[in-house]
């Protein structure tokens, strides 16, 4: 889970940092104001784009955790009923040994 807060963190910090280099290098670029504008506008609709992909795939990558920590639960479920189940069979025979 660790990794996926981790993941998370520098996608968004990936996505600010961009965004900030971005501005900072057009604002100091020697265009006109016009120009400037219209390359903001574009750079705004491409990094939004970009942050929804990566958004799409931090949350497909949380979906995967899940499903595997669902099957390792239910895996070490299935494990410990067994185990439980064949503590039970074993002490059986001992009780109907002491009975006798």
């Amino acid at each position: 889970m660790d990794d996926v807060k981790s993941l998370v963190g520098f996608m968004v910090g990936f996505v600010f940092g961009s965004l900030i280099g971005v501005v900072v290098g057009l604002l100091l670029a020697p265009q006109s104001g016009e120009e400037t504008r219209d390359q903001l506008r574009l750079k705004g609709i491409e990094l939004k784009t970009r942050a929804e992909e990566l958004s799409d795939e931090g949350r497909a990558r949380l979906e995967e955790a899940v499903e595997e920590g669902k099957s390792a639960a239910s895996r070490k479920k299935e494990e410990m009923t067994k185990r439980l189940e064949d503590e039970k069979e074993a002490k059986k025979p001992t009780a109907k040994k002491a009975k006798a």
